[in-house]
């Protein structure tokens, strides 16, 4: 289980590890590094996604490791709750960002219209949280769009046994 405390609330979230192994083994090893911890929701799109894991209050992009195999084809779908890792066109282009669905988007589903995005966790407690940060009002920040006007910051990220 990962604990992700946000300036917002606290979310809960379990992996899929058993169908996105290289996926939950990647996001486990930025949150031992403690690498999430201090960076944004860098862009919230309500009815839609929350993203973050990859930039300060200042929207610096903080430098990451290498991209991973792209999951997306595990079976799992992009459901309300469901984590899946951001990426760019390349499919196999991950790397820390990740994002939260706040409804179901089958249209992110692996052959739904190319790859796909990689589902490999859900928010088991603390949707309340989630749907609380999809309320924010955001604007543009140099060429980032749907930017949080104030931060919500990702505070603290740990593993709980």
């Amino acid at each position: 289980m990962i604990v992700m405390e946000t300036s917002m609330g606290t979310m809960k979230i379990e992996l899929f590890a058993d169908k996105a192994p290289l996926t939950c083994e990647n996001f486990l090893a930025y949150v031992r590094d403690g690498f999430y911890d201090g960076t944004i929701f860098h862009r919230v799109i309500p009815n839609f996604m929350l993203q973050g894991g990859g930039m300060t209050e200042t929207m610096r992009e903080k430098e990451t490791n290498k991209p991973i195999k792209n999951e997306a084809d595990n079976g799992l779908r992009n459901l309300r709750g469901n984590l899946s890792m951001a990426r760019t066109q390349a499919v196999d282009s991950a790397t820390s960002q990740f994002f939260i669905n706040l409804r179901d988007n089958a249209f992110l589903d692996h052959g739904a219209r190319d790859f796909g995005y990689a589902v490999f966790a859900q928010v088991v407690e603390g949707l309340e949280v989630m749907d609380a940060i999809a309320t924010v009002p955001t604007g543009s920040f140099g060429f980032h769009q749907d930017v949080p006007k104030e931060p919500v910051l990702i505070v603290r990220m740990t593993v709980e046994d």
